[in-house]
């Protein structure tokens, strides 16, 4: 006689099996997940974990930490240290003290103590700030720059790409590289590789004799394992350290390769004096951290490369994962609750965390008047619903929110506090650029600067549509519903 197959019973076995499995994950996620970890974003994962276990943890284990390896924020200590060194030596040299050392105003001061605190950067004064928003202009004049470059030029893009409206800087580079200036470029992996040109892009620097590496390369396995998710975000030209450009423009055409008719409008600070040399930290601590190499041991003479050019006090801070703390969310929280009369906050991507959401509300329920500039075009559509299921509380605060207008988008990213502070960047008001990417900031504690970039401001107020509480209620219930999933995803 046959026995009988018995395939129903092992079923049964194999999904206790995985029932009892997927329960041991979900307990093992409450002792892994909330470990220093913001309860929202504790909250976002355990619920991934909990509603798909398999997939969930082992997820949060990849991606979950949004610090980079020890070794890497080792590196980044190791550059603090040697910046703290050479201001030890540039506070010793009675002409340097003026620039370098400068008294600070007490309305400055709790600001300038909380960057240096957290980047080991001072502020330094002595500088011109000259701010650029014309796309093709900017880059024919970081070219026109490169072209006077008798030492160095140090580039550094989250998105490098060799196409039509770049070969103005491309062929700027080649020219200086020519005449035996010291050319070196860092483009981040997956922000540069997904445009059309990428390799022929990296083989133009090497036929140029250009010395060029990637950014977190991505390499799935081995000792020196990369996540995707981790990035360098910054916006760097450093020519002979004594002019430098930061900001939110890539090198790469306008359009960034996209079918649709979207544009990207821009906003490039160009600096000149002492302060260019904190710009020039940040790409040398990127420079050792890729190639191992030690260029940041020249940086107490690039120091005081660069003379005074100006009157502006400036400050530059490098945030991202490989320091300790969210330095640039902290930056921004403190100017936002520091501010008295008017804010003006334009970037493309807004989705707070609890903490700078307080603080823009409450700004605005003090009597702070309040200007956020989104953008109407979408390219990017979880971020974009995400940012907007914040309108309704914003709108209630009595924050005033406009759209720059469709097909353009504001990829700008800046801030003025009432009438002496600026703040001009790389990163966006997102977890994002909070966490995961590198960036870098630029502060400028000086009434001129601001009046320049409010002017800008105001203009793109003036193209832009103004978005009010009664409309914004009207939205439909698909917009509410796609707002309110997307918002669930920021936390992760």
């Amino acid at each position: 006689m046959n026995e009988p197959d018995h395939p129903p019973k092992q079923w049964a076995q194999l999904a206790g099996l995985a029932s009892a499995l997927s329960w041991c994950i979900r307990i093992a996620a409450l002792f892994i997940v909330p470990r220093n970890r913001k309860p929202s974003s504790a909250t976002a994962w355990l619920m991934l974990s909990s509603l798909f276990p398999f997939v969930g943890l082992p997820l949060f284990l990849l991606i979950g930490s949004p610090k980079l390896s020890r070794r890497r924020r080792a590196q980044q200590r190791t550059i603090d240290t040697l910046i703290a060194h050479a201001m030890d030596a540039v506070r010793k040299n009675p002409q340097l003290v003026a620039n370098y050392d400068p008294p600070i105003p007490q309305r400055f001061e709790p600001f300038v103590r909380l960057n240096t605190n957290l980047s080991a950067l001072p502020a330094f004064s002595g500088n011109k700030v000259e701010l650029l928003t014309d796309y093709a202009m900017t880059l024919q004049r970081i070219a026109d720059e490169i072209d006077g470059a008798q030492h160095f030029v140090h580039v550094e893009y989250f998105a490098l790409s060799r196409d039509e409206a770049t070969e103005v800087v491309f062929a700027s580079l080649e020219r200086a590289k020519g005449r035996g200036v010291q050319v070196r470029v860092l483009l981040d992996h997956l922000g540069s590789r997904k445009y059309p040109h990428f390799q022929d892009t990296c083989t133009r620097l090497t036929n140029a004799g250009i010395e060029w590496h990637l950014t977190l390369p991505l390499r799935p396995i081995g000792a020196q394992f990369s996540r995707p998710d981790l990035r360098n975000h910054r916006k760097i030209v450093i020519i002979d350290g004594i002019v430098g450009f930061t900001g939110s423009q890539n090198l790469i055409t306008r359009t960034y390769f996209r079918k649709d008719d979207i544009q990207y409008d821009e906003l490039v600070a160009c600096v000149s004096g002492p302060v260019t040399a904190q710009l020039h930290a940040a790409f040398l601590t990127d420079w050792y951290s890729e190639t191992g190499v030690h260029l940041a041991q020249k940086i107490p003479s690039l120091l005081v490369a660069s003379p005074s050019k100006g009157q502006a006090l400036c400050q530059v801070l490098p945030s991202g994962p490989g320091f300790e703390n969210e330095n640039n969310l902290k930056l921004f929280t403190a100017l936002i609750h520091a501010s008295q009369r008017k804010l003006v906050i334009g970037n493309p991507y807004f989705v707070p965390d609890d903490a700078l959401m307080t603080a823009i509300t409450s700004a605005a329920q003090r009597g702070v008047d309040i200007t956020l500039i989104n953008s109407e075009a979408v390219d990017q559509f979880l971020v974009c619903h995400a940012q907007r299921s914040y309108y309704e509380e914003l709108l209630k605060a009595g924050v005033k929110i406009v759209w720059y207008p469709a097909p353009n988008l504001l990829h700008a990213k800046f801030m003025t506090i009432d009438d002496d502070i600026a703040v001009i960047g790389s990163s966006n008001l997102d977890m994002r650029s909070f966490q995961l990417n590198l960036e870098v900031t630029l502060l400028a504690y000086d009434p001129s600067v601001v009046i320049d970039l409010q002017a800008i401001a105001a203009d793109y107020v003036r193209k832009s549509k103004q978005i009010y509480l009664s409309e914004w209620q009207t939205r439909s219930d698909l917009d509410r519903l796609s707002e309110n999933i997307a918002r669930l995803t920021a936390a992760l």
